[in-house]
C-alpha cells in the first residue's frame, strides 16, 4: 500500500469514522429506548401487547435493513414526511436494532425468573415499581453479553448508509475511490478501520461485563 496514499486517506476516513460512531451510538441508544418497553411488553403484557411487539420484532428482523432504510428515505416523503440522510440513517438503525434488542432483553428478563416479580409482589410492590427496583436492574446486567453483540454489529450495520448519501466510513471510502482510482488500497485501509472499531469495541463490552456480572446469575452466551 502506497504511503503517500495512507497520509491523505487517514485523515479523511477518521472523519468519516466520527460520523459512523454518532450514527452507531445513536441508533443503539434508540433500540434500547424501543427495546425495554417492548420487551416488557412481551413478558408481562395481553395477548394484544404480545402479539404487537411480536408483529414488529419479526417484521423488522425479517426483512432487510438496506430496504427499511430506502423506505424511510425515499417512501416516506411521498406521505408528506421528509428526513435528512444522517437523522434518516440512525431512525433506522434504531428501530431496526429495537427488534434485535428486543428478544435480547426478553430472554434475560424471563432468566431472572417468576419468584423475583412474586417476591417483590409480596412485599407490597406495584409491577411497574417491581419492574424497575427488582427486575430491570438485573435484566440490563444479564443482557450485556448479547447487547455488546448488537453493538458490534451496529458498527458493521452502518455501511448501509452510505447509499443515501450519508459522509460515513463508507462514503469517505468511495469518494477516495473516485479520486484516486485505487479501489483495492482504499478498501483494505477501510477494513482496517472497521476492524479497529470492532476490535475497540469488544475490549470494552467484555471489560464492562466482568466488572457488572451477577456472580451465580449469569447468562451463558455462544459469541
Amino acid at each position: 500500500m502506497d504511503i503517500e496514499f495512507v497520509k491523505r486517506a487517514v485523515p479523511v476516513l477518521l472523519g468519516g469514522t466520527l460520523i459512523t460512531l454518532q450514527i452507531g451510538g445513536l441508533s443503539l441508544v434508540l433500540g434500547l429506548l424501543l427495546g425495554i418497553p417492548l420487551a416488557f411488553m412481551r413478558v408481562y403484557g395481553g395477548r394484544v401487547l404480545k402479539g404487537i411487539t411480536l408483529f414488529y420484532s419479526e417484521i423488522l428482523r425479517g426483512t432487510p435493513v438496506l430496504v427499511q432504510l430506502f423506505l424511510i428515505y425515499y417512501g416516506l416523503p411521498q406521505f408528506g414526511i421528509v428526513f435528512d440522510p444522517i437523522p434518516a440513517a440512525f431512525l433506522t438503525l434504531g428501530i431496526n436494532s429495537a427488534a434485535y434488542q428486543v428478544e435480547y432483553l426478553r430472554g434475560a428478563i424471563t432468566s431472572v425468573g417468576e419468584n423475583q416479580m412474586m417476591a417483590a409482589r409480596s412485599l407490597g410492590m406495584s409491577t411497574v415499581k417491581a419492574i424497575r427496583c427488582v427486575i430491570l436492574p438485573q435484566a440490563m446486567r444479564l443482557v450485556l453479553p448479547s447487547w455488546s453483540n448488537e453493538a458490534i454489529y451496529m458498527i458493521k450495520n452502518t455501511a448501509v448508509v452510505y447509499l443515501i448519501a450519508v459522509p460515513d466510513l463508507m462514503t469517505k471510502t468511495k469518494i477516495m475511490i473516485a479520486r484516486y482510482y485505487n479501489p483495492i488500497e482504499s478498501y483494505m485501509l477501510v477494513s482496517i478501520f472497521y476492524l479497529v472499531l470492532v476490535a475497540l469495541a469488544t475490549l470494552i463490552f467484555h471489560s464492562i461485563e466482568r466488572n457488572l456480572k451477577i456472580p451465580g446469575l449469569q447468562l451463558e452466551e455462544r459469541r
